[in-house]
């Protein structure tokens, strides 16, 4: 019996360090061996806190999955859910909104949405040196979430950090709970002290999309023609998470036709818009569409003196995995991938290092990606020119240099000129 207490106080050590040291995949795979989601550190912080205090979603995710409570009372009277909350972190907010959704309380409920609605009346930094009464310069770096989809200000002061997207996290806590605000609501959100990259921004535009009515439809229409370009740039948005949404649910077009009223919107509102990330929205938008008009559109703009547009042009001309249909396909991405912008030059890597119709002038494109200053744009070259068969790969893999292992991340694509030897020893 001792043996056995002994084991699990040493896994519970374990699961401590590797939840602190952020290592999704060791913590997953001492949750998988038995190790006690709910284990807390020497103060009786449960792990999942502590996730929390780091912003760590991917490890949070990982206690959720094995059933840490995000409801679990806490000695100070919070629980793991309200920590988030106050965290404004929009996102860990959400992955623990959903293990939790049919166990609120009506107190909780409107614990969680004061809280929420505190932060956004005080403000991040306000509500820091509040929290912790020190004066003195507030660091802040931007951080993007884990799936790079939107970004955050990181305060810091004190020793305590907090996000700043705390009206992200009331639009998320609103649509969890069935409340309804309105789209000028939300559009204040994203235009108050932020970026179009910023949480608070893709929050309002994905949560209001998610709605899929006539309504915000109109609403967002109705915004084309404003003379604010931020508030052009906020409607685009929301036309392209409208097909986001439709296409995650698999709707049909009958159902919830989306897809083709957006197609008839986009393909207009790109010849009539100047300001440039208002025209690059509206063809990340078009990129979600298959019509053959969409590579039309990506030609006309390949030469845009505005990165931001180029970035866009590849996905418009990739509209199958084995084959170009256009004939001026490889010609443009020939010349995108030696564009002066490495934003450019990394979605033609991207896009070409998954595609199946691998032929010389794609292994030419890739070749040239081998000396890039982004490892990871190195990485993906080598596995293309790898499962294409190119002894080019051997040399790029030597350009790689070494990569950091760490938390066991997916060898598969570093381990390709492996496999390439291995088809070819002897």
């Amino acid at each position: 019996m001792a043996a056995k207490g002994g084991d699990r106080a040493s896994a519970e050590v374990q699961l401590i360090d590797t939840v602190r040291a952020g290592r999704t995949h060791a913590v997953r795979d001492l949750l998988s061996a038995g190790a006690d989601p709910e284990t807390t550190d020497a103060d009786g912080i449960p792990m999942l806190c502590l996730a929390v205090d780091a912003f760590d979603e991917a490890v949070a995710v990982a206690l959720l999955d094995a059933g840490a409570d995000p409801l679990r009372s806490l000695p100070d009277g919070s629980t793991p859910l309200l920590r988030a909350v106050a965290s404004g972190n929009a996102e860990l907010t959400a992955a623990m909104l959903t293990p939790a959704s049919n166990r609120f309380t009506e107190e909780e409920r409107t614990d969680l949405l004061a809280c929420a609605r505190h932060w956004c009346e005080t403000g991040a930094e306000d509500g820091l040196r509040l929290m912790t009464g020190a004066t003195g310069p507030v660091d802040r770096r931007r951080v993007s979430e884990l799936h790079g989809i939107s970004e955050y200000d990181v305060l810091t002061l004190g020793g305590m950090s907090v996000c700043d997207a705390h009206p992200a996290v009331l639009t998320r806590l609103e649509a969890a709970f069935g409340l309804r605000p309105s789209v000028d609501d939300l559009l204040t959100r994203a235009l108050a002290d932020t970026d179009e990259n910023h949480a608070n921004w893709a929050q309002a535009t994905i949560v209001l999309a998610q709605r899929s009515d006539a309504e915000t439809w109109e609403a967002a229409l109705a915004l084309r023609s404003d003379p604010d370009p931020r508030r052009r740039l906020f409607a685009a948005d929301l036309v392209r998470d409208f097909v986001l949404v439709d296409q995650h649910a698999g709707a049909d077009s009958e159902a919830c036709p989306w897809e083709r009223r957006a197609l008839d919107v986009l393909l207009s509102w790109v010849v009539e818009e100047s300001d440039p990330a208002v025209l690059a929205s509206v063809l990340s938008g078009l990129n979600l569409l298959d019509d053959p008009r969409v590579e039309e559109v990506g030609l006309a703009h390949r030469a845009h003196p505005d990165a931001r547009v180029r970035v866009q042009v590849p996905s418009t001309l990739f509209r199958t995995r084995n084959a170009f249909t256009h004939p001026e396909a490889l010609q443009v991405l020939a010349a995108l991938a030696r564009d002066p912008d490495a934003r450019v030059r990394g979605v033609v890597c991207e896009l070409l290092h998954l595609f199946e119709g691998r032929g010389p002038a794609v292994r030419d494109i890739l070749a040239g990606f081998l000396d890039e200053d982004d490892q990871l744009v190195r990485v993906k070259a080598v596995y293309g020119l790898a499962e294409a068969d190119d002894p080019r790969c051997l040399e790029g893999a030597r350009l790689i240099g070494p990569v950091d292992r760490t938390d066991g991340a997916d060898t598969w694509l570093l381990e390709a000129a492996s496999r390439y030897e291995q088809r070819h020893a002897g």
